[in-house]
């Protein structure tokens, strides 16, 4: 494939263990100083798969694309996944899925291009940074069109690209591709020195809930601390993984990462990991799973052992907000779902998916299905707006009564 004169050869990857990390991080835009989002390192995919949480036999049988130069240099690449389900994914295509095979179609396996259980905005069809800009776009078509031809080839029915950035997304878009949004909820951090800045900056009602849910926590004897991965011993991730088998199970029925996955986390990504761990005594009793990168703070997983009222607020939310003001970050994504946590904070913001679709009349459904989703999306956002939490513009001041 052709990029700006230059050959480009296009290859597969059948996992991580067959790239050099090096190589990929460069083209992640990954580095040891926190560059970079931690999703798409060369350490999390690869914890994935050799945790045996993110493979084969899971359904999720890594097909990773590589882009080189006629050199052999790695320039472009895409995490890719040949799926036989749904799960996992937090963009819902299970109605598609159904849908399709009603009508006679074989919708599975499929291609997506994504970081498996996890809904966190990042690169999808990655370019070595620092290239030009018609270079870039050359590179990232030579992905995209590589990607349809592999569906095309092996008589796929779809490819899916799930929480690219607003760029990828558009030049999909371009490029044919069906479009799609999606929100979250998240925090930006307005140059707040303190979490009373930040707390000073919400409605009085608001800002006197907040206070009472922390004050709760710590009335019960709980202690909260931020515990970086390589701070975390081996028996505390045991005791973690406990509290997110019980989660999962809860919520989804199946859990989808393993023990090891939790100990490799600490192990290969120690300053990326942070552990929010709520301790009575010495006892672990509850955990929120965080990873750090690019000025980012994002919320991944959230178990308990016991039953404290408001500590799911005070482990996710207050405690990621105050670790981001402490160390200056930018934002801090609290994952899928949620709109509690509008009321703690964290503001509506789209998340983008595109989708690849080989029979013409499914096209045209999905496409007509998108348009009203579209819509329905674009209004639920703004009416959530005008829930947000924080004072509104030219309010008059706010007086504290003292009183919780």
């Amino acid at each position: 494939m052709a990029d700006g004169g230059e050959q480009l050869s296009i290859s597969i990857a059948h996992g991580m263990g067959g790239i050099a990390a090096a190589e990929w991080n460069a083209v992640a835009g990954v580095d040891a100083a926190g560059a970079g989002n931690p999703f798409v390192a060369h350490a999390f995919l690869a914890a994935l798969e050799d945790s045996g949480s993110a493979t084969a036999e899971t359904g999720w049988a890594p097909h990773h694309l590589l882009a080189r130069e006629a050199g052999g240099a790695l320039v472009g690449a895409a995490p890719l996944y040949l799926k036989n389900h749904s799960y996992g994914e937090y963009v819902f295509d299970w109605g598609w899925a159904e849908a399709y095979e009603r009508a006679g179609g074989r919708y599975y396996p499929k291609l997506q291009v994504s970081v498996p259980f996890t809904p966190a905005t990042g690169p999808r069809l990655m370019v070595r940074p620092g290239l030009p800009a018609a270079r870039t776009h050359a590179i990232r078509a030579a992905l995209a069109e590589a990607l349809a031809g592999l569906a095309r080839r092996n008589n796929l029915s779809s490819v899916h690209v799930t929480f690219p950035p607003e760029d990828e997304w558009r030049a999909l878009g371009e490029a044919g591709w069906l479009l799609r949004t999606g929100q979250q909820f998240h925090w930006e951090n307005r140059g707040y020195a303190t979490f009373e800045d930040f707390l000073a900056r919400l409605s009085s009602r608001k800002r006197k809930a907040i206070k009472r849910e922390r004050r709760a926590v710590a009335e019960a004897g709980v202690e909260v601390r931020a515990l970086l991965g390589g701070d975390v011993s081996a028996e505390q991730w045991d005791t973690f993984y406990a509290f997110y088998l019980a989660s999962a199970r809860t919520k989804w029925g199946q859990p989808y990462l393993t023990g090891e996955f939790f100990h490799a986390l600490g192990t290969t990504m120690p300053d990326r990991v942070l552990l929010v761990a709520a301790f009575r005594g010495t006892r672990l009793i509850a955990g929120a799973l965080n990873l750090l990168g690019g000025g980012v703070l994002y919320g991944r997983n959230w178990g308990a052992g016991e039953d404290v009222k408001f500590l799911h607020f005070e482990a996710c939310y207050y405690q990621a907000i105050e670790f981001a003001i402490r160390h200056g970050l930018d934002r801090v994504e609290a994952g899928a779902q949620g709109p509690h946590k509008l009321q703690r904070g964290y503001l509506p913001a789209a998340t983008y998916s595109a989708h690849w679709i080989a029979d013409e009349g499914f096209r045209k459904a999905v496409a007509d299905y998108l348009r009203r989703e579209t819509r329905h999306v674009a209004h639920e956002m703004e009416e959530l707006e005008d829930y947000s939490p924080f004072k509104k513009s030219g309010a008059a001041p706010e007086t504290e009564d003292g009183g919780f």
